[in-house]
């Protein structure tokens, strides 16, 4: 269905909905509520389980007894799964259907989580990691897939509102959460955490998503050699940009041969669906101006979250701070996130368009990245918090702005016409949303350690011998320090070293700052893609108001 379909018919201010209306799926979920609690809380296990994976990587390496290039790849053998198995979830969920797949991967997920704490051999915890990003990586793609075939419109903001809460929760209520895992129970209870709540999940999804017959599919059986190159290639590539900054780029043979043999392989599958159009994918469904533009949005948006999930802990943990010493930081953005978008879906379902929710929450969280521009290395936890309510808002807006708008795009723009369109425009943003954030992610490390370096040169250009600042500093220390050392020559180096340590901090306080400017020219620039967006025929208050049938599809008003 083309955005034409819809169209203004020869009454004034009525509205042409036969063909969206025949568009939607006759089976909705009849417990929808219970759809939506399943959907969302794979969403958010997904990511808390990541994000609680980073913090307690070094609890798991010392469990395993594993070095730090070893321990290197922990991360990136869940992550890279989750990667691999994104575009795949096109051909599963087309082949098995949604709730055959969600059903099957928590089942395993919660098995393999439920024992990773007490593996002590490398290569098994790998492989069991591997498995646990390559089964909880389709509750993603699935989620939106759900949202767009299953939920009655009226339903729509409150699943983007919960949908946004869990992801960014997530991210920012993971520190806090370790922190008291690790104190109060144990550093295992990272992983268990996750397998006592996706089976509640499982619960969610058995009740409130319907069970449908497999997909048939006319003519040629749709063929998994395409999906399996562009998959893996993306995987590779992924790899690759994950461990570039540890293997020096180009200067190493692995990081070469990863990222060659990631483009080789997605050559091959563009090649591939150039010879042989797949019945369960629609590229050139793609190719429209909203889908491109928020397509470049959300990886801003990811890219804006390194704030809080990537900058803000760092500046912190320069000083010496563990996660849950910093946690309350992030924690001040967690906490106002859920009634922050049931206030935001309120004012979508009153006809808000969600273009100007998205601008509102970028402004909001580039005014924030500017207030934290005023970091210095003396800041605390503490000093965070009056600006982490401006990023909540800031991350609560756009998160809901740009799903919502999303939701439309797909609504009007014939996402619904087919299984392999819906699948298809899943699949897209969820390879976007993950492949764009480790893009973003290698860039913001690229930039910190390059600034770094930067700053503590121009820094070490003023701390020199001979200078009489430098001289006072180390005689100082060093009379300071003679009585508690073996020796002047002992006491010397210890001042020495403390300087040293001293510039170091000012050179990450100048880097840490210039990132946050960075990130706030980067809301700056999505303000102009927001602004560029083309509006839908519809908003959410005019979806909500159409009456619908008994299977929960929309009516044409008399």
């Amino acid at each position: 269905m083309s955005a034409t379909a819809i169209s203004a018919t020869s009454h004034p201010g009525r509205i042409d909905l036969s063909s969206f209306t025949s568009a939607l799926p006759s089976d909705l979920s009849h417990s929808p509520l219970l759809g939506i609690l399943a959907v969302v809380m794979g969403a958010g296990t997904v990511t808390l389980a990541g994000r609680l994976l980073t913090l307690g990587l070094a609890d798991l390496k010392g469990n395993v007894g594993i070095s730090f290039d070893q321990g290197a790849w922990i991360g990136s053998a869940f992550n890279v799964a989750l990667m691999f198995i994104g575009p795949f979830t096109v051909y599963l969920g087309a082949l098995l259907g949604t709730r055959r797949i969600l059903l099957a991967s928590a089942a395993v997920f919660s098995v393999v989580c439920a024992y990773l704490p007490l593996v002590h051999n490398y290569s098994l915890l790998i492989v069991l990691l591997a498995i646990a990003g390559l089964t909880s990586g389709t509750f993603y793609p699935l989620t939106l897939t759900f949202a767009l075939r299953n939920i009655p419109l009226r339903y729509l903001t409150l699943t983007v509102a919960l949908y946004a809460t869990s992801v960014e929760s997530g991210v920012n209520f993971a520190p806090s959460l370790y922190g008291f895992l690790r104190e109060h129970l144990s550093w295992q209870w990272m992983f268990w955490t996750c397998a006592v709540i996706t089976p509640v999940m499982m619960i969610c999804t058995y009740f409130g998503i319907p069970s449908a017959p497999r997909p048939r599919h006319s003519g040629e059986s749709p063929s998994f050699v395409g999906f399996f190159y562009a998959s893996a290639g993306f995987a590779l590539v992924y790899a690759a940009l994950d461990q570039g900054q540890r293997l020096d780029w180009g200067r190493s043979g692995l990081f070469i041969g990863l990222l060659l043999g990631g483009v080789f392989l997605l050559l091959c599958g563009l090649v591939h669906r150039m010879r042989g159009p797949n019945p369960l994918i629609d590229l050139p469904y793609l190719r429209k101006w909203n889908t491109i533009l928020l397509g470049f949005a959300l990886f801003a948006f990811r890219f804006a979250l390194l704030g809080t999930a990537l900058i803000i802990p760092q500046s912190l943990a320069i000083r010496g701070f563990e996660a849950y010493q910093y946690a309350p930081a992030v924690l001040w953005t967690a906490m106002p996130e859920l009634f922050l978008a049931i206030f935001a879906a309120y004012f979508l379902n009153r006809g808000l368009d969600p273009r100007l929710l998205m601008a509102i929450g970028f402004t909001c969280m580039a005014f924030a990245c500017l207030l934290n521009a005023e970091f210095t290395s003396a800041w605390s936890a503490q000093n965070y918090y009056f600006t982490e309510l401006f990023m909540a808002v800031g991350q609560s807006f756009a998160f809901l702005g740009l799903v919502s708008t999303l939701l439309l795009q797909a609504l009007f723009t014939g996402g619904l016409d087919s299984p392999g369109r819906v699948l298809t425009f899943s699949a897209f943003f969820h390879t976007v949303r993950l492949f764009g954030g480790e893009i973003g992610a290698t860039l913001m490390g690229h930039f910190i350690a390059t600034q770094e370096k930067l700053h503590s040169f121009l820094l070490g250009l003023q701390v020199q011998p001979g200078e009489w600042i430098t001289d006072g500093t180390l005689r100082g220390l060093t009379a300071g320090l003679a009585a508690k050392s073996n020796g002047l020559g002992a006491a010397a180096g210890r001042a020495l070293g403390i300087v040293d340590a001293r510039v170091r901090l000012q050179a990450y306080t100048l880097t840490f700052i210039d990132a946050f400017h960075l990130i706030a020219w980067v809301c700056v620039g999505t303000l102009v893609l927001a602004a560029m967006l083309k509006r839908a025929p519809m908003n959410y208050a005019e979806l909500g108001a159409m009456p619908q049938s008994g299977s929960g599809a929309p009516k044409e008003k008399p």
